[in-house]
């Protein structure tokens, strides 16, 4: 079936406008609405299927939050979530706009449970948050019986990539939630996503059964975000440099083992950073309590393995390094877009060696996971590890969009830190005919050591010191030869065989290559970064404009208190866009702080005394208007 993507809305409205304005200031705050947003609500409205692709911090969750709230005969609105702690965030941050918005997971007690049964029997909730397993998995029959009396409108699935087989993160119990089509046939289903290729959004459509689905698929480019790849050489002192390029920031690191994840938490920590570990090996409470604190901005470099990040929406991360290449551009995508979620500049740093993907495909096949499509995936992350293009337009391309511009100015290679190698045609062969006088059957470490001229066991019992092009490269650091070695793999000069003992070979144009029959460009190793980097985001250069910076230092020092008072991130009481613009506007009177953005009735009404008191105080002014309220009805942080 023909999936029909679209960029603009592009049918009759068939919602109230001024409905849909008045939601979104009451109880988001915001005046506009971004890009898709409308479209992906007016869908849901109609009662039409929908998949909805949009980027990290493209406001997916307002998608199918709003529909529930501005629907003319009530109902609930059903969410299948895959976290726990993403439930949680998300009901927090509904509940403190006013929503009436519940979970129901292995998290609550029994009371808890009760309670939220009871505010569904009768009729109290709009929004309700479920994991795949509680609806389909052991007891769901029992359950989903019940959503007949509970006036369900519609179902939302979170993370809906999860579904697809084809995708980065297939989860199985997804995929049994296809059966909510035969049993609840009158609901409309809707599929949110972060990233999703044509394939994977073909396969979602088929598992959840969608019926002729409205696909709205938002741009994948994160224009604030700078993309940088460097061969993996001296990996603390790399992870060194993008810090001091950020301190006081926060940050992720990546690992692809909980070895390393404990290693480099330990070393930052002794370095004097407040770096937390985070893996799948530590004990439960252990991770929930270095989320929490990562989340509460008491700690800012997380060091974690791919089980941290689905849901985080700390918006102020200012980096985010892979300390290998991650086994997918999904992945890759997904990891590196948790950073400059608030519009900002961020910095995204890929450290990799070609080995990284011989490792993850001997890992795949122990586990049993390396079907053809896991293969595919590793091949196109290690084309885009060893590519030498605008790095922006390799990601936009990989989901099927293109970039216009000439350059994107936010990346190693249009920021021409990539140095273009003089005469490359006699060095690739140099390497190719090395790979072809020890038989093409030997790695990358062994061509490099006969390069390089050093004599190990293996090079001397082969007797390939004797070989012509022994030490030609003996000047060539070993990082900037596997540099060129992985561009003449992504050019597929060179073949990288599977296996445990991955060795090299030419391909067909590799041998025309050696016999000078095609035009080869390689490139060297970034020149090292500037220390210092500008504040301003490449994404919004205004965005910082007009903002007090003491001021937006002392709201956020507000923001911590509150949060902490009340148990919840700092985000869910305000996001660091609405610092900035209270920073900017430095209103003193509730009317005023409606104007700000991120700030609805609802939050104006909880928070407005508490942050219009920093603001007055930085300001030097009397509490005038609050000097005449009876100071027992003043907010209290934690209520």
């Amino acid at each position: 079936m023909p999936l029909r993507v679209l960029t603009q809305p592009d049918r009759p409205q068939s919602v109230n406008e001024s409905a849909l304005h008045d939601a979104l200031a009451r109880y988001w705050g915001y005046r506009e609405f971004r890009p898709l947003q409308r479209a992906a609500i007016e869908a849901n409205l109609d009662g039409r299927d929908s998949v909805v692709v949009l980027p990290t911090g493209g406001g997916k969750s307002l998608c199918f939050q709003m529909p529930a709230l501005v629907r003319p005969n009530d109902g609930l609105g059903l969410v299948v979530s895959p976290l726990v702690s993403l439930m949680k965030d998300q009901v927090d941050g509904l509940v403190a706009s006013g929503v009436a918005a519940a979970a129901l997971n292995s998290s609550l007690t029994p009371a808890e449970r009760r309670e939220v049964y009871a505010d569904l029997d009768a009729g109290r909730c709009r929004l309700l948050y479920v994991t795949p397993e509680r609806l389909v998995g052991e007891g769901g029959e029992a359950f989903r019986a019940r959503l007949h009396g509970w006036g369900v409108r519609f179902v939302a699935v979170d993370e809906a990539h999860c579904i697809s087989q084809w995708g980065h993160e297939f989860r199985p119990e997804f995929r049994r939630l296809g059966r909510l089509r035969n049993e609840f046939p009158e609901l409309s289903i809707h599929a949110f996503t972060a990233t999703a290729t044509r394939q994977v959004r073909d396969d979602i459509v088929t598992q959840l059964a969608l019926r002729d689905p409205e696909v709205l698929v938002g741009s994948f480019d994160r224009p604030n975000l700078v993309y940088r790849v460097l061969a993996r050489t001296g990996l603390k002192d790399q992870i060194r440099r993008v810090l001091e390029r950020h301190q006081g920031e926060a940050g992720i690191i990546y690992c692809v083992s909980r070895k390393e994840v404990e290693k480099l938490a330990s070393w930052l920590d002794g370095l004097g950073h407040h770096a937390l570990p985070y893996h799948a090996g530590l004990p439960d409470e252990m991770r929930r309590r270095h989320q929490e604190a990562f989340l509460e901005e008491r700690a800012d470099v997380m060091v974690a393995t791919v089980a941290f990040g689905m849901g985080i929406d700390r918006s102020n991360i200012r980096y985010v390094i892979h300390a290998g290449s991650p086994r997918s551009v999904e992945h890759y995508q997904q990891e590196s877009g948790r950073a400059g979620r608030d519009g900002l500049e961020a910095e995204c740093v890929l450290l990799y060696s070609g080995g990284d993907f011989a490792k993850w495909r001997q890992m795949l096949e122990q586990s049993g996971e390396l079907s053809e499509n896991a293969r595919r995936l590793l091949r196109d992350m290690e084309r885009y590890a060893a590519g030498t293009r605008c790095r922006h337009r390799v990601l936009l391309e990989y989901f099927g969009q293109t970039d216009e511009r000439p350059a994107c100015n936010a990346c190693d290679w249009c920021l021409k830190e990539l140095e273009r190698v003089d005469d490359a045609v006699t060095l690739a062969q140099k390497i190719l005919s090395t790979v072809v006088r020890v038989g093409q059957s030997w790695g990358v470490g062994h061509v490099i050591d006969v390069l390089r001229g050093r004599t190990t066991d293996q090079v001397t019992t082969r007797r390939h010191q004797e070989l012509s092009t022994f030490g030609l490269l003996a000047d060539v650091p070993i990082a900037e030869l596997r540099g060129y070695v992985d561009q003449l793999t992504e050019q597929q000069l060179l073949l990288r065989t599977d296996g445990p003992y991955p060795v090299l070979q030419l391909t067909d144009d590799g041998a025309a290559a050696l016999k000078g029959l095609a035009t080869i460009e390689l490139y060297r190793q970034p020149r090292p970064v500037p220390g210092q980097r500008k504040r301003k985001p490449t994404g919004d250069p205004a965005a910082w404009d007009g903002v007090d910076q003491d001021l937006f230092d002392a709201l956020r020092q507000c923001r911590i208190e509150v949060s902490r008072a009340r148990g919840v991130p700092p985000y869910v009481v305000f996001h660091d866009n609405t610092l900035r613009d209270l920073a900017r506007r430095r209103p003193t009177t509730l009317p005023e702080l409606l104007e700000v953005y991120g700030i609805g009735a609802r939050k104006a009404e909880d928070l407005g005394p508490i942050f219009l008191e920093v603001i007055r105080d930085y300001r030097g002014e009397p509490d005038t208007e609050m000097a005449e309220e009876d100071q027992s009805n003043r907010p209290d942080p934690e209520a």
